[in-house]
């Protein structure tokens, strides 16, 4: 067998392990849970953003954008800017491997991948930020509820002709409004890339551990998917991503559109 073909076989292999380990799986969430109640996820930037996100969550979008190379990547939710940031940077190392591979010089002002952000409310000091940012070049803002058919029609002519096109959804996390979330920006998804749902983890914590927000055990962005899901074939979980991080904010999120 040959070392790339052996190092994958192990990989499969221990994954496999960690999906009958109760025990390790047991010590993740629990490490997870003591990790938001000390609100962990606050402590990281993106290339000078506060991204609210697991490392791991963060490198994991990162195989995903290599994997799939989207043209495009919508994203509900801005905060600071953080995931904006990230999106964007990948976008552009695709544009920079792009244009090694095909021999020419890039010109990083001329990309044709774009980030859309939505948001209900994007606070002055935020878009201030993201607006001067170096990569802001890519990304584009559209302020409003993710789901009003005006911020979809906004969101549908930035999108343009984007041949391939992720989605991740990071607002509201009821369980009412993500399933109009999934009905709404699921259709957006090509085939083989991924709708990434965050925040999913809500479900596997004690009832009340969110503090002064709607959601909750129940009424989260997990059971959504499991509503959403029922009915929509053409998107499946894929789990492999959740076992190799194992500390995630998005069990069960990580969707692969199909078909």
């Amino acid at each position: 067998m040959d070392p790339i073909t052996q190092f994958k076989k192990e990989r499969e292999e221990s994954l496999g392990s960690y999906d009958r380990d109760g025990a390790f799986q047991e010590r993740s969430r629990a490490w997870l849970q003591e990790s938001m109640a000390k609100r962990y996820v606050y402590n990281f930037d993106w290339l000078g953003r506060p991204i609210i996100q697991y490392p791991q969550d963060v490198f994991a979008v990162q195989e995903l954008v290599w994997k799939t190379r989207p043209d495009v990547i919508i994203e509900t939710g801005i905060a600071h800017g953080g995931s904006l940031a990230l999106s964007s940077s990948l976008l552009a190392m695709l544009d920079w491997c792009d244009a090694v591979e095909a021999n020419r010089t890039l010109d990083p002002r001329a990309s044709n991948r774009r980030v859309i952000g939505v948001d209900i409310d994007i606070r002055a000091h935020n878009r201030d930020a993201i607006e001067t940012h170096p990569l802001s070049n890519i990304i584009n803002m559209v302020e409003g509820h993710s789901t009003s058919n005006e911020t979809l029609e906004q969101v549908r002519a930035l999108v343009g002709d984007g041949s391939r096109v992720m989605v991740c959804l990071d607002s509201s996390h009821t369980h009412d409004h993500v399933l109009a979330e999934l009905k709404a920006y699921s259709e957006f998804v090509t085939p083989e890339c991924y709708l990434v749902v965050f925040d999913t983890f809500i479900e596997n914590m004690p009832k009340g551990f969110i503090k002064d927000r709607p959601w909750d055990k129940a009424n989260n962005p997990f059971t959504a998917i499991e509503e959403w899901l029922e009915s929509n074939p053409e998107f499946e979980v894929d789990r492999q991503i959740e076992l190799k991080l194992m500390i995630t904010g998005a069990p069960g999120g990580f969707l692969k559109r199909i078909r």
